[in-house]
């Protein structure tokens, strides 16, 4: 059986681009282009049911690199292997192996019911009408997809849509599924929910999930590793818990005070927010320790309740994006 790893080694990608010099040269004068690197000599690796974030800002490759990853672009140098194919030399088998999902393309035909989209992708994929009966079966109670069934695409809100084209991606059973802003326009209830199907799938087919979004919460709703890249380089490839803790260097400290309108001051502490009987501050811990500012804040008020918070991870990715941290 094939197994649902992804191995990238030195991958890159790079595109010429036309330099803009129109206006010093003269409009019928030689263009002039450029090479960039969209990706560049990009290495990792992924075992199977693993969920990985692979996130950056716009522009960093992350796109690029999932259309080389699912065969829809050939790279530059270097290799890979998804569910131990090269991509874009075994293209049509890969197909058999992997779901991908970009966004709002929707792998559903608007003016046809649903139903009838998956009908014909069980044709596309040649599949056993027995097997694709069962596997979509399983996906319609996974993702509360029947009272969908007969409506037409086009009439299905965005977050309903985005179910059914998660499930017409896994009708084949990929090892592997791609996920590029899954989330991008859904609602807050349509995305908790959206979450919530995808970490089923992965507990119960052992999928792995390679995900993009800007969305934090996706990150840490699904994923518990983080590879960022940017300028097609990766900076950082590690869990999602080290980075919350290595690079959090602020902690949120709410108290519930006796006192009606509590003060705080500190050179290495910002009062966040202050109110009747409540104080939320951000804490440097790495000027002075959170401990030192409890128990300073146990000596000065009378306390009915204090919580510590970490960062949120949004602050985190944040302050890489503008230092370009690199921990590989």
């Amino acid at each position: 059986m094939i197994s649902g790893t992804v191995e990238v080694e030195k991958l890159t990608r790079r595109f010429k681009v036309r330099v803009n010099d129109d206006a010093k040269r003269g409009w019928f004068s030689k263009k002039i282009y450029k090479e960039l690197d969209a990706v560049a000599q990009l290495s990792f690796s992924i075992d199977q049911g693993e969920k990985v974030a692979f996130i950056g800002p716009n522009g960093a490759g992350k796109s690029t690199t999932l259309k080389m990853l699912s065969g829809l672009l050939m790279p530059c140098e270097g290799t890979a292997r998804v569910c131990g194919l090269v991509p874009w030399d075994q293209t049509r088998e890969l197909a058999r192996h992997i779901g991908l999902v970009f966004g709002q393309k929707s792998h559903l035909w608007m003016n046809l019911p649903v139903q009838d989209s998956f009908d014909l992708l069980a044709r596309i994929y040649d599949l056993d009408e027995q097997a694709y009966r069962r596997q979509l079966s399983r996906l319609i109670e996974l993702f509360s997809l029947s009272e969908f069934l007969g409506q037409y695409a086009k009439n299905l809100s965005l977050g309903q849509r985005m179910r059914c084209d998660i499930a017409a991606a896994l009708l084949h059973k990929p090892q592997v599924l791609f996920l590029d802003e899954p989330t991008i326009g859904l609602d807050v209830t349509a995305k908790s929910l959206l979450r919530d199907h995808l970490n089923k799938l992965a507990d119960q087919f052992d999928t792995t999930i390679l995900l993009t979004s800007h969305d934090t919460e996706d990150i840490e709703k699904i994923c518990q590793r983080v590879i960022l890249i940017d300028h097609g380089q990766k900076l950082i490839d590690t869990s999602l818990m080290e980075l919350q803790r290595r690079y959090a260097q602020s902690k949120i400290l709410r108290l519930a005070t006796e006192e009606k309108e509590p003060d705080y001051d500190h050179p290495h502490v910002v009062v966040e927010q202050q109110g009747d009987h409540m104080l939320v501050l951000k804490v440097d811990v790495t000027q002075v320790p959170i401990e030192v500012v409890v128990a300073d804040c146990l000596n000065r008020f009378k306390l009915h309740d204090i919580g510590i918070e970490g960062l949120p991870l949004d602050e985190i990715i944040k302050m890489l994006y503008e230092q370009r941290v690199c921990y590989l």
